[in-house]
């Protein structure tokens, strides 16, 4: 009887434990939604319903702007780090060559430097070099912190790769190139996935480097908002913010059917 409180107390205490780990991260999500519908202008008290700021967010140029850039920048960015970033991988995962160990170290300092410094670094660089900083100053900093992490996720996929699947495809009489468009990368696409996500989201929401990095005319949502901390952050903002939570939620979402089909496929 009494093991059989003690289990129910100790069930009670786990679900709470849980429940808090998820009020406490999803509490100010749901707060900022809810005052995005706010008629007031000021995020402290709720006055009453209007859906009026996601009609005036398209109106609000500068908000636009920002965005836009922001877009820009992660799109293109990710892009490259994604490319970079898987061929480095399958490199430094399959091929034995000299000074592969150094290059192992390094891989790790733009994800364990302080971003203040890697951002102090790139600005210093910029300027030793003359180039003018705007959205293609931004785009190459962002490559220079994204490329890290999506080759040691991808990494991450190749270490418990099967290379008899490509050598069985070789056999066949494809080639390298073919092996790995047709083998490989559908293989290893789950980890690519992964590492192209995460690139996105830290591109999305940076603040520092590419505050560092940005010049006239390129000035992103995070720097935006972080701007207006100073004199108050618009209802707008919120309600760009539940636009973009509600997208992600989304894209998540499909990104995760689309790969549990797949899996249902290939198990078939």
């Amino acid at each position: 009887m009494k093991k059989k409180g003690k289990r129910k107390a100790v069930e009670v205490g786990k679900n709470a434990y849980i429940g808090f780990v998820y009020l406490f991260l999803y509490l100010p999500i749901i707060v900022l939604i809810i005052f995005s519908f706010n008629t007031s202008k000021m995020n402290i008290v709720f006055e009453g319903f209007t859906t009026k700021w996601y009609g005036s967010l398209f109106s609000n140029r500068s908000l636009m702007e920002a965005l836009g850039n922001t877009l820009i920048i992660a799109l293109v960015s990710t892009l490259i780090s994604g490319v970079i970033g898987t061929l480095a991988a399958v490199g430094l995962e399959r091929f034995k060559f000299k000074g592969k160990n150094i290059i192992d170290k390094l891989l790790y300092i733009p994800v364990v430097i302080p971003e203040i410094v890697l951002g102090i670094a790139l600005l210093s660089v910029f300027s030793l070099m003359n180039i003018q900083l705007g959205l293609f100053t931004i785009i190459l900093a962002h490559v220079t912190f994204q490329t890290p992490f999506v080759i040691i996720t991808v990494r991450a996929r190749l270490s418990g790769f099967d290379m008899s699947i490509e050598e069985a495809a070789m056999d066949l009489g494809a080639n390298r190139f073919q092996t790995f468009m047709k083998i490989t990368l559908p293989l290893i696409a789950p980890g690519v996935l992964s590492g192209v996500l995460l690139a996105f989201t830290l591109s999305l929401d940076d603040v520092i480097i590419s505050f560092f990095t940005a010049g006239p005319g390129s000035n992103t949502l995070p720097l935006k908002i972080f701007a207006m901390v100073k004199t108050g952050v618009t209802p707008e903002v919120n309600a760009l913010s539940t636009i973009i939570i509600m997208v992600t939620i989304i894209g998540v979402t499909l990104v995760g059917i689309s790969l549990v089909r797949k899996q249902k496929r290939n198990k078939i």
